[in-house]
């Protein structure tokens, strides 16, 4: 057995719907522009390159329901709807169907992001991680084991108002191929997450808003900002 030199950390989790077990969060991927209309809104062709992603740390999770702060060090903090994947199991270097294969579960989500931090990441070509890998900053509903229909719809609301609203197949880049494509990257495990990217209309979130993330067939994101 292994003895720590101080007391390890807990496992980040997430709830899984209609159970009283959760699943273990070992990484979260984030895919950045994956709707052609969001990648136009932030003054991209969406046609003009490959995914990328960037990565949030496994503890930045909250479940819906999660009632947080508003973020320190930044005047513009912003909502994203996403399709989360859950993984199940691993490998590297796939084909978009043993990508497919891996896949456990899926779940509503929310990329919170401090825009301005990441503006200013931007012009200095520095990292994204306090823009989008601050405490947290990941916000997952329950996951739903089993197959997604992809013909849905994603939507957002801040208190009661649609903010955001796509369907799922407006996705650049699939899921299968999404997977496939980080796996030649690295090496994809059970416990990943994979936060699939955001429609256009993100935007602001202030003290006292209720946020809103579904998902057609998973359970809503929410939270609510203090």
């Amino acid at each position: 057995m292994t003895e720590f030199a101080i007391p390890a950390p807990g496992l980040p989790s997430v709830a899984v719907q209609g159970s009283a077990q959760r699943f273990p969060v070992r990484r979260i991927f984030c895919v950045g522009r994956n709707y052609a209309d969001h990648a136009r809104e932030m003054g991209h062709d969406p046609n003009a390159e490959p995914p990328f992603f960037f990565s949030k740390p496994a503890d930045a999770v909250v479940d819906s329901g999660a009632v947080i702060p508003y973020p320190p060090a930044t005047q513009d903090f912003h909502f994203e709807a996403e399709l989360v994947v859950a993984l199940g199991s691993g490998g590297f270097d796939l084909d978009e169907a043993q990508a497919s294969a891996l896949i456990w579960g899926y779940a509503a989500g929310n990329d919170l992001t401090r825009r301005d931090v990441q503006a200013e990441a931007k012009a200095a070509r520095r990292p994204w991680d306090m823009a989008k890998g601050f405490d947290q900053s990941a916000v997952i509903g329950p996951i739903r084991p089993g197959p997604l229909d992809m013909g849905g719809t994603i939507r957002l609301t801040v208190n009661g108002l649609v903010k955001q609203e796509s369907a799922l197949e407006q996705m650049i880049w699939p899921v299968p191929a999404l997977l496939s494509y980080l796996s030649r990257l690295v090496r994809l495990a059970a416990g990943d997450l994979i936060m699939t990217g955001t429609p256009a209309g993100v935007g602001p979130l202030v003290a006292g808003d209720d946020c809103v993330v579904q998902i057609d067939g998973l359970e809503p994101a929410r939270v609510v900002i203090r």
